[in-house]
């Protein structure tokens, strides 16, 4: 990893660039996926799972025998810590349910908001180099306390055939309804379109590589909802001199390994924690099943080091990191001043993976500095928020006046005269 010291402002922008993924030729391939699925329907969808995927897949929809079957295929200790996660992740997420109130803003005029479950959701769960069964936790837990009425899966089979087990076992626990097996553009175009097996979704949920982002921003810009624009993992270590440089080195490898094009960057005021955080990373991505991909993603990950930490916390906000660890001597002080992040994990004994997994939180996250704007998933990201009101005579004969005034001042006699006829039934 590279280390810079006291980079100047005009320098941080190059010194932060994230790994570019978009090219014209992406965008083409993709919009061919769409618009193949969109006209041909599960034949696309087999032709592309088949292309990409598994050359002998034949069936699309995931039969109940073969999730039965999965649970007899992992070990209990497996078991144990999906249902421990389950607990966690629903235990956070139930909290987050709003109670409606009615407000009376003034005599005769109530106003009230509920919240109403997004009835389809879709949901993308990447299985080609890992796994990710825990994803299916963080998006169908909330989904299935929301009250969606049907909660689909999307997620491809290995080239050698089948789905992780793991995943299946995680849908099953989770409330997931139907199961596909087709991954890539082509799954989010199913679910953004419909087919004769995959049913048309309102909302799609996930991550997934380029080809995948790129679809859900495709379906966002023809009415289909998604969870958030999203591209490859990163994380953010901001360290002082009570950090632990084994600590940090393994955070920063753990978003290393889910590819090469995510990113690790660790922020600090100390040259001995930069040195030793990069003699460990170096140490520690020997031992790493995954550490060619790793390996790959450490060619843009840097170590940044400031005399002022003042410039530290100006640069994480301009960062604005999906994961944001905090290892420094007062952590919960030094939160207060996140103020773009997408998840915040305090102090040298709160590891990302810990969120990433089983704490409670969810891992479904704003990258590329969305974080300025846009919030993890949570609740709300599987409701719609719906406004009422009442108004009564006495209300009306109050507020009336006031709306007719400003309808007259926008020159809408249509909404002056809905007002007006009704005042005047009253007197």
């Amino acid at each position: 990893m590279e280390i810079l010291v006291n980079p100047s402002k005009q320098e941080w922008k190059s010194a932060l660039q994230r790994p570019l993924i978009e090219n014209k030729q992406l965008e083409t391939t993709v919009q061919e996926i769409m618009e193949q699925v969109k006209n041909n329907g599960d034949a696309a969808v087999l032709r592309y799972s088949q292309r990409f995927d598994n050359p002998n897949v034949n069936k699309l929809e995931v039969s109940f025998a073969e999730i039965e079957a999965a649970q007899h295929s992992i070990s209990p200790d497996l078991k144990h810590a999906i249902v421990t996660a389950i607990k966690n992740i629903q235990t956070f997420h139930e909290r987050q349910e709003e109670i409606p109130s009615v407000t009376e803003t003034m005599y005769g005029v109530k106003c009230w908001r509920k919240s109403v479950p997004i009835e389809k959701v879709g949901l993308y769960i990447p299985g080609g180099s890992a796994p990710l069964f825990s994803t299916i936790l963080m998006l169908a837990i909330p989904a299935k306390i929301a009250g969606c009425k049907e909660i689909i899966v999307c997620t491809p089979e290995s080239k050698q055939g089948g789905i992780h087990p793991a995943i299946l076992y995680a849908a099953q626990q989770a409330g997931v309804t139907k199961i596909f097996r087709i991954g890539g553009a082509q799954a989010i175009a199913a679910m953004a379109y419909g087919t004769e097996t995959i049913p048309q979704v309102y909302k799609i949920f996930g991550p997934g590589n380029q080809f995948v982002t790129k679809a859900k921003m495709m379906a966002a810009m023809q009415g289909i909802a998604i969870d958030m624009p999203a591209g490859p993992s990163e994380v953010m270590v901001i360290a002082d001199d009570t950090a632990e440089p084994a600590f940090i080195a393994a955070d920063l490898l753990s978003q290393c390994e889910h590819g090469a094009d995510s990113q690790s960057i660790l922020v600090t005021n100390s040259m001995t924690i930069a040195h030793k955080t990069k003699e460990e990373v170096d140490k520690q991505l020997s031992q790493l099943t995954r550490k060619e991909l790793a390996s790959s993603s450490l060619q843009h990950s840097k170590i940044i080091v400031f005399d002022d930490m003042n410039h530290a916390v100006e640069l994480m906000n301009e960062y604005a990191p999906e994961h944001l660890i905090l290892s420094v001597q007062a952590p919960f002080q030094f939160s207060k001043k996140v103020i773009n992040a997408g998840s915040v994990f305090l102090g040298n004994y709160s590891p990302e993976s810990a969120g990433d997994y089983a704490s409670g939180t969810n891992h479904t996250l704003p990258t590329n500095g969305y974080a300025k704007a846009y919030s993890g998933v949570s609740l709300d990201s599987f409701v719609k928020k719906i406004t009422f009101q009442e108004i009564t005579q006495e209300g009306l004969q109050t507020l009336g006046p006031i709306i007719e005034t400003m309808a007259a001042a926008e020159m809408l006699d249509a909404h002056k005269n809905a007002v007006r006829i009704r005042l005047n039934s009253i007197s």
